[in-house]
């Protein structure tokens, strides 16, 4: 079976495949201070019951990068593929600077680009909210990286002397009569009215309609203020784009 794991600035998510099928998938916190001991722990007690033969990661963070490649080593005795732009992406990367670009990000595009019409625009609802984005060729040319939602909503109580702390909720009228309905409509829906229109112009850019896409944990907090609806929301595309990838570089490597 395949572990996959995309670890990002809040969150790894981690997905176990066998051969096309997702049949598990995990969310823990990326947290920089656990050891490599407790990571080990944590990968024993979610798949003991699995034989584990392959493994990919993407990663944004550094600091996890040894720590959890090497539980990943001790546990299952593995060497695990690490996903960068210089591995066999099966898209071209149209960028100017290919170390510039994260390896969510091409794990979103490759999925995009094997499982969508094309050109396809990804929005990913993660630390950071982000657009990947597939061009009718076939390339990832790419995209949009803005704050997310809980990272707006943090930094809003972190830099302001009276605005609270609140979690991420349904914005229930766009006219808010108290705090926190006022933060809500302007980040849930505020988020909205950037998509829509960032949508619009990537749109203007390509030069023709594309798929759109959501994943990520938020896209459902935003997708009823939209105007322009999501063509789909796909939660694990990050992890499905991670077994394509894992699949093309091993039939690279036979």
């Amino acid at each position: 079976m395949l572990l996959t794991a995309d670890i990002g600035n809040t969150s790894i998510t981690l997905g176990l495949f066998d051969n096309e099928a997702l049949i598990e998938d995990f969310r823990l916190a990326s947290d920089k201070d656990l050891s490599l001991e407790e990571y080990e722990v944590l990968l024993k007690s979610l798949f003991k019951n699995y034989d584990i033969k392959g493994c990919i990661i993407s990663s944004v963070v550094e600091e996890l990068n040894e720590k959890f490649t090497s539980a990943v080593y001790n546990v299952f005795k593995i060497k695990p593929l690490m996903l960068s732009a210089k591995i066999n992406t099966g898209i071209k990367i149209n960028m100017p600077n290919l170390d510039e670009v994260g390896a969510d990000r091409i794990a979103n595009a490759a999925g995009a680009y094997v499982l969508y019409n094309h050109p396809v625009i990804v929005i990913d609802f993660g630390t950071a909210t982000t657009f990947d984005i597939v061009n009718k060729e076939g390339e990832f040319v790419g995209g949009v990286i803005a704050p997310g939602i809980n990272l707006q909503l943090r930094t809003l109580n972190a830099f302001t002397s009276k605005l609270p702390r609140i979690e991420v909720a349904e914005s229930r009228t766009a006219i808010g009569n108290n705090t926190v309905d006022a933060i809500l409509s302007g980040v849930i829906r505020g988020c909205a009215c950037m998509i829509d229109g960032l949508i619009e112009q990537c749109e203007t850019e390509l030069g023709t309609k594309a798929v759109i896409v959501a994943t990520g944990g938020y896209a459902g907090f935003v997708a009823p203020y939209l105007k322009r609806n999501f063509d789909f929301i796909n939660p694990t595309l990050t992890l499905e784009g991670l077994r394509h990838l894992y699949n093309i570089n091993q039939l690279a490597a036979v």
